[in-house]
C-alpha cells in the first residue's frame, strides 16, 4: 500500500512539475515582446531560466522514481497547461479542436499510466 501511496505522489509531482514548466512559455513570450536588454526582458528572462532549473532538478527525482517512459508520456500533458496559460495569460481562444486534441492526450495519458499500473500488479 505505501509502495502504490508513494506512486500516486510521484505521479502528482509530476504533474504539478509539468504545470510549472509549461510556465517557461509564459515567461519566454513576455520576453521576446520587451526591447531587447531591457529591465523587463531580463526579468522575464530570468523568470524562465529559474522555472527551467526548478524543472531539471525536478525531473531528475522524477525519473528515479518513475519509469522513464511512463515520465516521457506524461509530458504531453504540458499541451493541456498550454492551453490554460494562454487563455489565462493571453485571452487566446479555446477552439473545439483544441479541447478534443487535449482530451486525447489526457486520454492516452490514462491509458498509459493504466496499462503501466496492471504491468507493475502483475510482476
Amino acid at each position: 500500500m505505501k509502495q502504490h501511496n508513494s506512486y500516486a505522489l510521484t505521479l502528482i509531482g509530476l504533474h504539478v512539475l509539468l504545470g510549472i514548466y509549461s510556465l517557461s512559455g509564459f515567461f519566454s513570450k513576455n520576453a521576446a515582446a520587451q526591447p531587447f536588454l531591457s529591465w523587463k526582458y531580463i526579468a522575464f528572462y530570468c523568470g524562465m531560466m529559474a522555472i527551467m532549473v526548478i524543472y531539471a532538478v525536478g525531473w531528475q527525482q522524477v525519473i528515479k522514481r518513475l519509469p522513464l517512459t511512463l515520465a516521457f508520456a506524461n509530458k504531453a500533458v504540458t499541451v493541456v497547461w498550454g492551453i490554460l496559460w494562454g487563455a489565462v495569460f493571453f485571452h487566446e481562444s479555446i477552439t473545439p479542436g483544441k479541447l478534443i486534441g487535449a482530451a486525447v492526450i489526457v486520454a492516452g495519458v490514462v491509458l498509459f499510466v493504466k496499462a503501466d499500473g496492471e504491468e507493475k500488479r502483475h510482476e
